[in-house]
Parts: structure tokens; C-alpha cells; sequence
């Protein structure tokens, strides 16, 4: 007998809490962008390693987890979780050498375990990240096997940071056989052959390596047997790049080298590893359009590239004359996105056709062998492995359905399902729909709006409104036990796909750019008034949320309609728009923003929708909780800190502005079990009691 929470009782008429927040220091920083005069005062709170910084980050939390700890329902809503959350949790195998590969979760582990069997089918441990510290924080951060499998180098991060270690092991007896590879950054590792593999990194960074910018990434090839100061600088020692990838083909024969300065656009090259000391070759010498080599049949490259063709092609061209006039269509682009993998000697075609996948398999002649039937309406990914596999394997999810792998055999076309999670959630008890809904300035706007069947339209269903809308990337339908909690509760979750997003190609992802990035916010506000009018829910039942980009997302829609929801959840943001570019990587972002220094014109229009320099003295802010790590080094704290800062001082009325810091905690990868769960719980308790839910009923179903 399954036991869920559901709303029992809402109080609108909350009595007015009157909050008291640590005091937060004002300094008597100015900038001074184009003759206009900017104020920082808590310029103090990007200092990640001061003693004030630390004592400042202690006090919040006290405040949040005091406010949190009188929530009354908190403890049902973990228990709750927990509860669904424990089930086991098997990923797809793949095999190396002698041995077959899956990782494996019993349910409520920090962190999933790798495991192997044998030819004889013997189980074993491989790789147990739950080991690497005592907390849970530290995670593997990927790994790669040689050529032959008999050599395995993974990588781990500790807290949550973007800077891993890599170690190197022999695979055969899992004994660690070379001192730790340190201070890799956005990197991969790819062998080459047995003797040694690719990786990239930045030189360290003088001060602090969590805020530090860091712009010149380099490409480096470690050989076994020697020390990490001996490896050979491949690319980037000479060519000042933010980012730069190396990966080796699968046949051994290139070196594949990547390199942008922003995260759209990037230069291609090869080099020819069966010749030594051979030119690395330059194939794209620009940065206007995305490329990259999915793979090789001899001296013929399959590209894989947006050049004249936003949503994407795959090309074909001889490596001897590698051009882009060179390039032939080798499946011409459609009216939908491309995403392509290849495995079992064929290219899967994973289109998004209104941000639900559309697979359709080629052979390497050109051939569309079949388009594959998928489960429902949902997201399909997966399709890749080596050439030789008969048996390749795929996942499918949607809102509604806990990630189900299939195994799928290129041959014949036949699918079945391989590993199907047991999940304590009724999914034939919800529904999930796609409408469309029209922003400011016409565009129509897709969205995906799911609850449990039978919910009354009355405009009192607590409602979960999640966004993003940058970096090319797309919210596609995928299961979480999180919102499942929130939808067992009576809760709507609602995912607008807005412009700045991936999903209707490249001019989507310009539409929310620079200085279109208006857009963005408009469609986001015009989802909420969508939900509204539909009344699926009203402002006093209304939480917008969003992390990273979408943290700057509900930032900025926050400052700028502050009517709208009664509750703001911003996450891991990016809230100072003027200097985000000299942190870290933040300079790499430019492509999606634009700087404050590119121009008055630009400054202007950043400044205009920047979180920390648009909360104005006297507005009611609505219910806010702001949360981050302070281990966070690709959108640094100082972001998150400092609009707290500003709320704290300026939000007018009952509402809460809280800041819940995440310790030892980065942007989010690598997170371990227990503490995403804390954060959900938390995220959900704050939201509903802010609502005015004043108690959840349990009840059996």
C-alpha cells in the first residue's frame, strides 16, 4: 500500500512573518561603464576565501534552516521522497576487453556503483565512488578504457568543482599504476591505442581557482610511464582558445581537435596518428557555426555540423582535401533538429520534432533503414556504441515515465526492454500534454504542462513553472522523483521550451541572445499568464524556478514582475550581468550574452535586466529562496550572494528572501544522493508553505 502526500488544507490569510536577516555589510565600490556610474556594495562577497565571506555564508544559513526546520510537513515530504527515490536504478552495459560494464545504484547510494562481469558472468565491484570520501562529495567525473580495455583513466571532482584528478589504473587488476594527472578543467579523456591519451586543461589560475578566470585551455597528451610535467602540449600553447576538446577516432588512425572561445562555434581540425610527427590539419578555421567529426570509414569523415544549415546536417569529405567547400549532404538537413550516435556500424538520427525525439537509422551508404518506434511521446537517447556490437542499447523517458532502457539489435530493428525501474508511482494516474501559447511578440511557444488526471481547473493547484532558454540547450520530457513528489502533492509541473533553447535549431537559440535575450524573460512571463488564464493556477499558487541560465531566468522575470507568482526560486544563477566575464569561464559565455564592455548599446541592455542591479528599495518581492554552493566554480556564489544581499535589504512586505548554501557543494554534477534530496525536500517545503499549505495529510492509496 503505497503511502503519498496530498495538500490538505491551504490558509491564504498567513500571518505576516517579520524576518531577520544578517546584517550584510555595505562597501563604497563604483564601477564606471561608459561614463555611467554602477555601485557594487557587496563587491566584499565575491571574496570566496575571506573570513567575512565564511561567517556571512554561516549566518545565512542559519536564518534558512531555522525558517525551513518550523515547516511542518518538511518530515513527510523527505520520508516521501526517500521512499520513492529508493528503488535500484541499473544503467545501460557496455563492454571493454574481456569484461561487461554497468553501474548500479541499490537506491538511496550517494553515488552510483561500477560494476563488471566476466565471460563466465561473475559480478564484481569495478569502480565505488562512495569510497572516494566520507561525505558523498566526491564523484567520478567520467572515465575512458584503452584501446584494448587493460588501462583505465577516470576522473574525479571533489565538492562539486569543475578542476578533477585523474587517475590511472590497470583495468585487469585494478591497481592504480601512475602518480594522479591534476588540474584537468572541461575535459575528456580519449586514448590513444595503450600507450598514453589526450586531455585538456588551464593553467592554474593566480588567487582563488573556485573564481578565477580561466581562458586559455590547452590540449595535452599524457604517454604512460612518465610524469604529468613531461606531457607534450598538443594544441593551445600558441592559439589563445577558452575551449578546446581532443578525441581519438575509433579505428586509431586521427586525432580529432575542437576549439572555440564561447560555447557556440567552433574551430575543426585532424591530425594522422599512423604517421608520426604529422601537421595537424585545419578543416574549419572560424567560429561561426558548431562542428564536429562523428566518425570515420577510412579517409572519409561523417561531419556532423550547423554550417548553412541551422538545424543540422551530417556532410562526408575525403580527410586528403577536408574544406567545407569539399562537403557533400549525407543526410541533408529537415525542418527538425539533429543530434546523431553511431554504434553497430550505423548513424541514428535523434531528431526533436517540438522537443520530442523522432529516431530514423542509416547505414553508412545513406540508406534510411528504418525510423524506430518509441514507447510514446518522450525522449529517446542513447543509439551509440563500437562498430562490432550486434546489441546496442537506448533509454526512453518522459514526464510522466521513470527511464526505461531498451535493448536494440541495428539488424533487425527489434527493441525490447532491458531494464525497467520499479518505481513506487502510479504513471497511469497522470497525464501530460503539449500546448502552445503565444509570447509577447506572436511566437508561438511550446510547453508541457503535466499533473495528476482529474485535477480541477479552480486556479488553486500549486504550479511549478521551470525554464531555461540559453546555450543552445533543450528541456526535452524526462522522469524525476522530485516532481513526482510535487505532482503526487496536487501539484502542476509546467516546462515552457523557450527561445535561447536548442530546440527549433540555431535561429531559436539566436532569438535569446545578446541583445534578443528580452525574449526570453517575455516568453517565460507569458507561459505564467498562459497558466493563469487557463486557471490552472493563479499568482498566489505560482513558483517560477531555474538553474544556472535559469537561474538568471527567474532573476531577472522576478525583478521585473514581481506580481506574477508568490513564490521565485532561483538557482546556481548568474545575477550580476555586468562583470559574470571575469569569473572563471564566465568570459566563454559571451556568444549568449554579450559583455558590459562590448559597447554603451550592449551595457545599456544588460544592465536593464541584470538581477543584482534591477531589485529596487520598497517592492514586494515575492517568497524567495536562492540557493548555491559555495564549492560552485562555473557560475561562482558571489552571483547568488550578492542578489540575496539586495533582497534582503530592499524586499518590502512579509515575504521571505532567503539564501540556502549548499557546503562543500559545486554547480550541481556529481551531487550525491542524500543532499539532492535535502535540497528538493527543502526547495518543495518552502514553496507549498509560502502558498499557505499549512499541513500534509497522509493517505493511503
Amino acid at each position: 500500500m503505497a503511502v503519498s502526500a496530498t495538500i490538505a488544507s491551504f490558509g491564504q490569510n498567513q500571518k505576516p512573518t517579520t524576518m531577520k536577516y544578517p546584517v550584510t555589510q555595505k562597501g563604497e565600490t563604483v564601477d564606471v561603464y561608459f561614463d555611467t556610474k554602477v555601485p557594487d556594495p557587496y563587491r566584499w562577497l565575491e571574496d570566496d576565501k575571506s573570513v567575512e565571506t565564511g561567517a556571512w555564508v554561516k549566518a545565512q544559513n542559519k536564518v534558512t534552516y531555522d525558517y525551513l526546520a518550523q515547516i511542518p510537513f518538511r518530515d513527510v515530504l523527505k520520508a516521501r521522497m526517500e521512499k520513492l527515490w529508493n528503488y535500484e536504478k541499473i544503467g545501460a552495459p557496455f563492454t571493454e576487453g574481456n569484461y561487461t560494464y554497468y553501474y548500479k545504484n541499490n537506491g538511496l547510494q550517494n553515488q552510483s556503483v561500477l560494476y563488471r562481469k566476466d565471460a563466465k558472468g561473475t559480478e564484481t565491484v569495478f569502480l565505488d565512488p562512495n569510497t572516494f570520501s566520507k561525505d558523498g562529495t566526491t564523484s567520478l567525473g567520467g572515465l575512458d578504457f584503452s584501446k584494448d580495455g587493460s588501462k583505465v583513466a577516470y576522473a574525479i571532482s571533489e565538492g562539486g568543482s569543475d578542476w578533477r584528478k585523474v587517475m590511472i589504473m590497470d583495468a585487469i587488476t585494478q591497481k592504480i599504476i601512475e602518480d594522479t594527472i591534476v588540474d584537468v578543467k572541461f575535459s575528456g579523456v580519449s586514448w590513444k591505442g595503450n600507450e598514453g591519451f589526450y586531455y585538456s586543461s588551464y593553467d592554474k589560475p593566480k588567487g582563488s581557482e573556485l573564481s578565477a578566470k580561466t581562458d586559455q585551455h590547452k590540449l595535452y597528451f599524457h604517454k604512460l610511464g612518465t610524469a604529468q610535467k613531461q606531457d607534450q602540449i598538443i594544441f593551445g600553447a600558441d592559439q589563445k582558445r577558452r575551449y578546446v576538446g581532443g578525441s581519438v577516432t575509433e579505428d586509431d588512425h586521427y586525432l580529432v581537435i575542437t576549439a572555440s572561445t564561447s560555447t557556440y562555434g567552433n574551430e575543426l581540425y585532424i591530425q594522422d596518428l599512423t604517421k608520426p610527427n604529422s601537421p595537424i590539419v585545419t578543416i574549419v578555421d572560424n567560429f561561426k557555426s558548431d562542428n564536429n567529426i562523428i566518425d570515420n570509414e577510412g579517409t572519409k569523415l561523417f561531419i556532423e555540423t550547423d554550417l548553412n544549415a541551422p538545424n543540422k546536417r551530417i556532410v562526408t569529405v575525403d580527410v586528403k582535401n577536408p574544406k567545407p567547400e569539399n562537403w557533400k549532404d549525407f543526410i541533408p538537413e529537415t525542418e527538425n533538429v539533429l543530434s546523431p550516435t553511431t554504434g553497430g556500424g550505423y548513424i541514428f538520427a535523434n531528431y526533436m520534432k517540438d522537443a520530442v525525439s523522432v529516431v530514423k537509422q542509416y547505414d553508412y551508404s545513406g540508406k534510411m533503414i528504418r525510423e524506430i518506434q518509441l514507447p510514446a511521446l518522450g525522449t529517446a537517447g542513447g543509439f551509440g556504441g563500437k562498430k562490432k556490437e550486434k546489441t546496442l542499447y537506448y533509454s526512453f523517458t518522459n514526464y510522466v515515465s521513470p527511464g526505461t532502457i531498451y535493448s536494440f539489435e541495428p539488424k533487425s530493428g527489434k527493441s525490447a526492454v532491458y531494464e525497467k525501474p520499479k518505481v513506487d508511482f502510479k504513471s497511469e494516474d497522470y497525464v501530460s500534454k503539449q500546448v502552445f501559447y503565444t509570447s509577447k511578440d506572436g511566437t508561438k511557444i511550446p510547453m508541457m504542462i503535466t499533473h495528476k488526471k482529474g485535477l480541477k481547473l479552480d486556479g488553486k493547484n500549486p504550479t511549478m513553472l521551470y525554464g531555461y532558454g540559453g546555450f543552445n540547450v533543450s528541456l526535452t520530457p524526462s522522469f524525476s522523483i522530485a516532481n513526482a513528489v510535487w505532482m503526487e502533492s496536487g501539484g502542476i509541473f509546467a516546462v515552457p521550451n523557450l527561445r535561447g533553447g536548442g530546440e527549433y535549431g540555431k535561429k531559436w537559440h539566436d532569438a535569446g541572445t545578446k541583445m534578443q535575450k528580452q525574449n526570453v524573460f517575455d516568453d517565460f512571463i507569458a507561459a505564467a499568464e498562459y497558466l493563469i488564464a487557463q486557471n490552472y493556477t493563479s499568482s498566489s499558487f505560482l513558483a517560477v524556478r531555474g538553474g544556472s541560465n535559469g537561474g538568471l531566468l527567474v532573476g531577472a522575470t522576478m525583478t521585473q514582475r514581481p506580481d506574477l507568482m508568490k513564490v521565485a526560486l532561483p538557482a546556481v544563477g548568474v545575477m550580476d550581468m555586468l562583470r559574470y566575464h571575469t569569473f572563471t569561464s564566465g568570459a566563454g559565455w559571451a556568444y549568449d550574452y554579450g559583455t558590459s564592455q562590448d559597447s554603451i548599446e550592449m551595457f545599456d541592455y544588460i544592465k536593464g535586466y541584470s538581477p543584482v542591479n534591477n531589485v529596487k528599495q520598497g517592492t514586494q518581492y515575492p517568497a524567495t529562496m536562492v540557493t548555491t554552493g559555495d564549492h560552485d566554480d562555473r557560475v561562482v556564489p558571489a552571483h547568488s550572494f550578492k542578489f540575496a544581499a539586495e533582497l534582503q535589504e530592499k524586499q518590502t512586505g512579509p515575504n521571505p528572501t532567503l539564501i540556502r548554501i549548499d557546503i562543500n557543494a559545486g554547480h550541481g554534477a556529481g551531487k550525491s544522493v542524500a543532499a539532492t534530496i535535502q535540497e528538493n525536500v527543502d526547495i518543495q517545503a518552502f514553496t507549498l508553505h509560502n502558498m499557505g499549505v499549512t499541513e500534509l495529510q497522509k493517505i493511503a492509496e
